[in-house]
């Protein structure tokens, strides 16, 4: 289905009031959208302050106004590209960037439909991507893979800026929670390096919802929701957008969700993080929770890994890519150096 031709995701902002409603809703189509649930207003301040970090670090076209988002396009890159992180990571030292994952019109929506008290995640997420860059949109997925922790978990996307259906805002597959299940992952390009096939799953005959997001629009789905990004089909633009997670206090988390985002592809400590801070409010907040870590489940992503040297070897250039992006991030590691074994094969 083109995504042109997507229905639109239902609004529930009517239903705001009527929690039972809510949670019907979440139940029947694995989703929940509201319109400017977040302040406007406050995201434009984040939207300028992310984006005059991207200018700094050569994303975007020189003596343009950050707020507008033109990218430069010899700059492009994405997560898994060492110089997507260093600028990432500037980025991600912004206090506004963290708080406003705190945001009450949010916790008191999901405090609300699940009936208990709920908190972000410490690993707060955003997602940068370029125009012309259409390879490396987000795939079909669902994001317990990533995340982990319980299918409980809540994910919270909302778009820093205006998100047309041509910048790439998301699509969710209405009804996919349902197969209550972790589904297989094949390796694919895009952040997450993994995929769902719907094809290779009959019950998933749903359809796909999308929309025109506007600054302060939220989507909200739990971790079994299958979904994607649209791609970015912009001439110049950069697409910006928060992708945070929350959780019932007390359930547990998965050991990486403590950790700054891209933090095992470049090391970025919380000290760091909070170095220029001039509020400790939301710093180290889950040390007041009694969550059980977990372990993180490696599997997902060493099938993903296994399937791209597979493809590598069977002249896949996208595997390729892919592994010659770890063969550079982590050369030491094992899968670095099977990688660059898998490389070396091909040039013999």
């Amino acid at each position: 289905m083109s995504e042109n031709t997507m229905p639109e995701l239902r609004g529930s902002n009517e239903a705001r009031e009527d929690v039972a409603e809510l949670r019907r809703r979440l139940d029947d189509d694995g989703y929940l959208f509201f319109k400017r649930l977040l302040d406007p207003d406050r995201l434009h301040d984040l939207r300028r302050e992310m984006l005059t970090v991207m200018q700094e670090g050569g994303w975007l076209v020189k003596g343009t106004d950050p707020v507008d988002g033109i990218a430069s396009l010899d700059a492009r890159c994405t997560e898994g590209d060492l110089g997507y992180t260093d600028v990432y990571h500037e980025v991600y030292k912004l206090q506004s960037f963290h708080e406003i994952a705190h945001c009450r019109a949010v916790m008191d929506l999901l405090e609300d439909v699940r009936g208990c008290p709920m908190m972000p995640q410490p690993q707060k997420v955003a997602r940068l991507w370029f125009p012309k860059f259409t390879e490396h949109t987000t795939p079909i997925h669902q994001d317990f893979v990533h995340f982990q922790g319980t299918h409980e978990n809540l994910t919270c996307w909302s778009p820093v800026g205006d998100c047309p259906i041509e910048l790439g805002g998301l699509a969710v597959l209405r009804g996919s929670h349902k197969v209550d299940r972790v589904l297989d992952h094949h390796f694919s390009l895009g952040a997450g390096s993994l995929h769902v096939d719907p094809d290779e799953h009959s019950e998933l005959d749903g359809q796909w919802h999308t929309t025109n997001y506007e600054i302060g629009d939220t989507l909200i789905f739990p971790a079994l929701t299958v979904h994607q990004a649209l791609p970015n089909l912009t001439e110049d633009r950069l697409r910006v957008s928060l992708d945070n997670r929350y959780q019932r206090v007390g359930d547990p988390i998965a050991e990486h969700m403590l950790m700054p985002h891209l933090s095992s592809m470049s090391p970025l400590p919380w000290d760091e993080v909070y170095k220029d801070w001039d509020s400790t409010e939301t710093q180290y907040y889950w040390a007041e929770y009694d969550n059980p870590v977990l372990s993180k489940i490696t599997v997902y992503l060493d099938q993903g890994f296994d399937e791209a040297c597979e493809l590598a070897q069977s002249g896949d250039e996208r595997a390729q890519l892919h592994l010659r992006r770890i063969s550079v991030r982590d050369p030491s590691s094992e899968q670095g150096q099977r990688a660059s074994t898998v490389l070396a094969s091909l040039s013999e």
